[in-house]
């Protein structure tokens, strides 16, 4: 039986850890994730996801600040780890853990590399319009997701797909994947494959201005970008000073006219924006102070929105 410690952090990473839990084949000895954030409106002190579901299993938990103090390596040489499992852990590993287990550390990314290395890489996926993503299970280097790759599968993206559903069904995907491929690791069947060169795209941090719309691109990459951004960081735009959310729209082909993007139209009593190509429907939008409401409800309140213009910024 593998003596094997799991790090990970957000909601992603809980279904690898429980797949690993209910395992035979593996001796989850400890569980190390990042430090307690405060969180919500109320910036109430909450605990990684990984944690509350490793507490609710009785594991043992490390939190420290950084991997890089020799109290941290301490600790995991104390648990005395065949391998290390991460999974969105969120910091970067030295080479004092990544040669720390026997046969080192094993990584569960949400692409398939070497496309979009990187901390965003289902946001990116979807935003290039990519017609597929999955999963790569690779054994970790000192690089940004240059590991040589274990097992990869890949998923079409939906036509419809979020940010929010792909990243269940990547979690998902990855922890099916975890169990058997670390065996096959471990046992040697599975041998690490170097990354290809070619084809290497980055997906880096994504910050809330990231979110800005740039009405002058045409409806289709607008659409990849709210679906991608859903729901962080968010979409959003400006109308008469104040921050509107798009939170869901779709794409119409037809030209409205308005030789200026970002121009709010009444179509068919649905609220639409002019963009560089096409016009972007209004489904769902979030106005400052205010609930979500559908395009239709904000033009029946908002009756003279139309001829307005959103902005940027």
């Amino acid at each position: 039986m593998a003596r094997v410690i799991f790090m990970g952090t957000p909601d992603f990473a809980v279904p690898s850890l429980l797949r690993l839990l209910e395992d035979p084949r593996f001796d989850l000895v400890g569980v190390v994730t990042q430090p307690d954030r405060p969180a919500g409106r109320g910036r109430t002190l909450t605990a990684p996801a990984v944690k509350q579901a490793a507490q609710r299993h009785a594991i043992s938990v490390f939190q420290p600040e950084t991997l890089r103090s020799s109290e941290a390596v301490q600790q995991l040489e104390a648990w005395m780890p065949d391998v290390i499992v991460v999974v969105a852990f969120g910091q970067i590993l030295r080479s004092e853990v990544l040669d720390l287990p026997p046969s080192g550390c094993i990584n569960v990314h949400a692409s398939l590399l070497p496309r979009w290395r990187g901390a965003a890489p289902i946001q990116y996926a979807i935003r290039a319009g990519d017609s597929e993503t999955g999963i790569t299970i690779m054994k970790m280097d000192q690089g940004l997701d240059s590991g040589p790759i274990i097992f990869q599968e890949a998923v079409p993206i939906a036509a419809d797909e979020t940010g929010e559903t792909l990243h269940d069904k990547l979690a998902d995907l990855g922890a099916k994947l975890l169990p058997d491929t670390l065996d096959g690791y471990l046992r040697g069947t599975l041998i690490p494959t170097p990354q290809s060169e070619e084809g290497i795209t980055l997906a880096p941090t994504l910050r809330k201005q990231d979110g800005e719309i740039d009405w002058t691109q045409p409806a289709r990459l607008i659409d990849h970008h709210v679906r991608a951004y859903t729901p962080w960081p968010g979409t959003h735009t400006i109308l008469n000073g104040e921050t509107i959310k798009v939170i869901a729209g779709h794409v119409e082909t037809d030209e409205l006219g308005y030789p200026l993007p970002g121009t709010l139209v009444a179509v068919e009593g649905n609220l639409a924006v002019q963009t560089g190509v096409g016009h972007y429907v209004l489904d769902l939008i979030q106005p400052a102070g205010k609930k979500p409401m559908t395009g239709q409800s904000y033009l029946s309140g908002h009756p003279g929105s139309a001829g307005q213009v959103l902005r940027s910024g």
